[in-house]
């Protein structure tokens, strides 16, 4: 086995570390000092930058302008932007866009893919549903028009509720899942200015600005709906990956900061790293950010390169690994920022100093990510049903 990544993927690691070296995490104002947003927009600066280092291309295929990787490029490109707090719709743009051509039609790829990389169409979706705990498909409905042509927007008319949608305000379109009256789960690609659709603002606790979208009679065309089997499915899976990955990179950066600080702190003459409750707290955080990478790797490729299919197989559908990469990345992401948090001591509580908002990022990220006892009982619901031979 081998277990090192390819040549592309460490060159899109090197173009991503560039890229977000000159990042400051503390570029906008702090979240536990501004009762709203902490910005209007995301990082445009740094979104011309990513498209100029072919990074939101990168998972695109060449013919649409892309270097055709994989899920575990995206990762990897990922956890460096989350060291960094890096403000940029990188997840959900490259996700749903992955998601198009996998799944979309070859005119809707056509129209959507060359413009996301080239950094001209930012992409968001809807996965929280309407409360963010019942599946987001459910929150909204889809049904035929069949009293419209698709020349206005016809084909398909969406009603429901998505909450919690990121980056929404800024966003071209938006991924909506929903639900047919035969059940079956499909995704539009919205334009935010479409007639019906509607956007009250809410705050994520990074201080983000996140988005309710209503949907009262939103018409589509048949071309803007994803409605290939298992579609929703893969790009649901993708984007809790990538938030994994997310979780992986800013854990990493945390205890880096955590060594930094307490190898030069001194206490009765000594740094304070070399006390063993110290040390031993700081292991057992490293141990959980080793399980973190080793599972977040693993449900990404399961998810696999192979385009039109449901990805790698193995001796559990896909939906299990990537249960597993959310019960560590949920725990484990939560237990560095609060070990660095009492290993910095008040100096961690220092709005002055960036640990606040890692914390206040990882707190974001737990949540998306849901409680680590939901998909401990998702995974034993799998293993009841595939039994392992």
């Amino acid at each position: 086995m081998d277990f090192t990544f390819t040549e592309e993927q460490q060159a899109a690691v090197e173009a991503a570390k560039a890229v977000f070296s000159g990042v400051a995490p503390d570029g906008v104002p702090s979240p536990a000092l501004t009762p709203g947003a902490v910005a209007e927009e995301f990082d445009r600066p740094l979104w011309a930058k990513l498209a100029g280092g072919d990074l939101l291309s990168l998972v695109l295929s060449p013919e649409h302008g892309g270097a055709g990787l994989d899920p575990i490029a995206l990762c990897l490109v990922l956890r460096e932007s989350a060291k960094v707090l890096a403000r940029v719709p990188l997840l959900e743009t490259s996700a749903v866009a992955m998601a198009v051509e996998r799944y979309g039609s070859a005119e809707l790829s056509d129209e959507i893919l060359p413009r996301v990389g080239r950094g001209e169409l930012v992409l968001t979706v809807g996965a929280n549903g309407r409360t963010g705990h019942d599946p987001a498909e459910l929150a909204v409905a889809a049904r035929r028009d069949a009293g419209q042509g698709d020349e206005h927007g016809g084909g398909w008319v969406l009603d429901g509720v998505q909450t919690g949608v990121p980056w929404a305000q800024s966003a071209d379109r938006i991924a909506v899942p929903a639900h047919t009256d035969d059940g079956r789960a499909v995704v539009a690609l919205i334009p935010r200015d479409r007639e019906g659709l509607a956007l009250a603002e809410q705050i994520s606790t990074s201080g983000e600005r996140f988005a309710e979208v209503s949907l009262d009679s939103v018409r589509i065309g048949s071309r803007e709906l994803i409605d290939a089997e298992g579609a929703w499915e893969w790009l649901r899976q993708l984007l809790a990956t990538g938030t994994c990955a997310l979780a992986l990179g800013l854990g990493e950066g945390v205890l880096s900061m955590t060594s930094e600080y307490t190898g030069k702190r001194e206490q009765f003459g000594f740094p304070v790293a070399t006390f063993q409750a110290v040390a031993v707290q700081a292991a057992d955080r490293y141990i959980d950010l080793r399980a973190m990478e080793a599972t977040l790797w693993q449900a990404a490729w399961r998810l696999g390169p192979v385009r039109g299919s449901a990805g790698v197989g193995g001796p559990l559908p896909v939906s299990g690994d990537v249960a597993v990469a959310k019960i560590w990345a949920s725990e484990g992401v939560r237990r560095v920022v609060q070990t660095a948090q009492h290993l910095h001591g008040g100096f961690g509580a220092d709005t002055d100093y960036p640990l606040h908002r890692y914390h206040a990022w990882a707190k974001q990220i737990e949540l998306s990510l849901g409680p680590a006892a939901a998909h401990e009982e998702a995974l034993g619901d799998l293993l009841a049903a595939h039994p392992l031979g």
